[in-house]
């Protein structure tokens, strides 16, 4: 009888020689590089935060041709980057995807190093969750959390499951704690916004928060449901929230009369769908409850 340990490492050792066919190397920052995936013919996708620089990226192929690529945009609040290669008939995208995904299910996450080829991690996922704004300020449509061990260029890498259908692209960007997968649906999402326009519009208020407590007597004052809010300890004038006339020291308690006692609240009104939108903001202000309104500006772009 065949040992079972061998059958299974003969099996991911089959999966992972699968999956590095439309894995790429990509070289956009010092000394070390970074991985990619196909997504279509002629687009890579890859983890933003690994790419340094928006010229002078080159794309290493599973043959180890080397190609050119031209950043086609970024989003660092889902770490996505998209790239299109100058030779668009080289490659072969990730058309199984996996679905109905639950935590304990093995997952493998698959680099490429231009030196030594595929290179993988085993692991398994140890959360599954639904919609999540990251700390980057960009939303993912699931949240999936590895627990495994990332080597430094598998970022932008695929994440398969046992039987090597794509999860998604691998990075330890977005949790302070363990790597995530960025999913199927944010990535088909993303991609078509940054192949159509170059960016992902996003709103901002302008303001500097802090999640705090309010004392028992006020919140019963007030009638608020909640004794948390959101301090305002920063507010650039010519932004949105200056311009609404907020100051330093109000505190954020609801928006669209939902409450607000966490960023993720704040990022739940600033999608592409609110901007140029009036958002109703209430804020308790010298012991009294105030009501604004604050039109939902688009976040300028990061410069390079």
């Amino acid at each position: 009888m065949e040992n079972a340990l061998v059958a299974l490492s003969d099996e991911l050792a089959a999966t992972v020689e699968r999956a590095s066919r439309y894995v790429v190397s990509v070289h956009g920052r010092p000394r070390i590089s970074s991985s990619g995936v196909w997504w279509k013919k002629g687009v890579v996708v890859t983890a933003e935060h690994t790419l340094r620089r928006d010229e002078d990226i080159q794309v290493t192929l599973s043959d180890g041709k080397t190609v050119t690529a031209q950043l086609a945009g970024r989003d660092g609040g889902t770490d996505l980057a998209v790239l299109k290669l100058e030779d668009r008939n080289s490659g072969e995208g990730a058309s199984e995807q996996a679905e109905d995904l639950q935590a304990g299910n093995l997952v493998l996450a698959v680099g490429r190093s231009p030196e030594s080829g595929a290179i993988a991690a085993l692991g398994m996922i140890s959360t599954i969750g639904g919609a999540w704004h990251t700390w980057r300020g960009g939303r993912l449509d699931q949240l999936i959390r590895l627990d495994l061990g990332l080597y430094p260029g598998s970022s932008g890498g695929a994440v398969v499951n046992a039987a090597g259908k794509f999860i998604g692209i691998a990075t330890p960007a977005l949790s302070r704690t363990t790597p995530l997968a960025i999913p199927v649906a944010t990535i088909d999402r993303i991609t078509k916004e940054l192949l159509e326009k170059g960016r992902v519009a996003r709103g901002y208020f302008g303001v500097g928060l802090q999640p705090v407590t309010l004392p028992e007597h006020l919140k019963s004052k007030l009638n608020l449901p909640e004794a948390h809010g959101l301090i305002v300890l920063s507010v650039e004038p010519d932004a949105p929230a200056g311009k609404a006339g907020v100051v330093i020291g109000d505190i954020f308690v609801a928006f669209n009369g939902e409450p607000a006692s966490d960023t993720d609240d704040v990022q739940a009104v600033l999608g592409p769908e609110f901007l140029g939108k009036s958002v109703r903001a209430s804020i308790v202000r010298g012991g009294e409850l105030r009501e604004m309104s604050i039109v939902v500006g688009e976040k300028p772009r990061r410069r390079s």
